[in-house]
């Protein structure tokens, strides 16, 4: 079926992609937005994969002030060179990440850089809790793992950046829109760090 120049502009709209990209993706759906945008995530995550072994030593600082100053972030955000560091479409994801942070106060950029000792005090505390209540309920103490597993995916999606849900879009994560991003760019792109600073909040270990 023929494509329309309306259905690309909306599927660009939807994931930031080219133009060429969208309309192949989009003959290849039959004109399908829902699949058309699967297929673009799945070639983002492949493109993504072939770059991240890349040098990201150019980048971008974006600030971010929020709730009338409340609430401020910064984050450095690399790229392959200087000229995808000055390109709309990197600082606008750059933007996005500060918003992220700003709304969502993730601890952590991925879940290998939360400490173990974190892991381990969480796991336990979830334990003995999950202990009382299933002896409470009268259930089998067996499920206790199973409870305490599923909570610890729960605590890992909340406080990582790349596993939080994306403030803008509940259907992706944050991972989801760097491989779009870095599919759209051509190069690979790292979320370097972030600090989140919040009025009247505890900062002592």
């Amino acid at each position: 079926m023929p494509i329309s120049a309306e259905q690309v502009k909306e599927l660009r709209a939807a994931t930031g992609a080219g133009i060429l990209d969208c309309r192949n993706a989009l003959e290849k759906a039959g004109g399908d937005l829902d699949k058309a945008v699967d297929i673009l995530r799945e070639k983002g995550l492949a493109q993504a994969a072939k770059r991240s072994d890349r040098e990201t030593l150019e980048g971008y600082l974006e600030l971010y002030s929020h709730g009338d100053g409340r609430v401020g972030v910064m984050v450095e955000v690399n790229s392959e060179t200087d000229f995808v560091a000055r390109s709309e479409a990197f600082r606008n994801f750059a933007h996005e990440i500060a918003l992220q942070v700003a709304a969502a106060a993730p601890r952590y950029i991925h879940t290998e850089d939360i400490p173990p000792q974190v892991l381990t005090e969480f796991v336990e505390d979830e334990r003995e809790i999950a202990r009382r209540r299933i002896l409470e309920e009268g259930k089998p103490e067996a499920i206790a793992d199973r409870i305490v597993e599923g909570r610890l995916e729960k605590f890992k999606n909340e406080v990582c950046l790349m596993r939080q849900t994306y403030i803008r879009d509940e259907n992706i994560t944050v991972k989801d829109l760097l491989h779009q991003t870095i599919a759209s760019v051509g190069e690979n792109i790292v979320i370097r760090r972030f600090v989140r600073w919040e009025v009247g909040e505890d900062t002592s270990p």
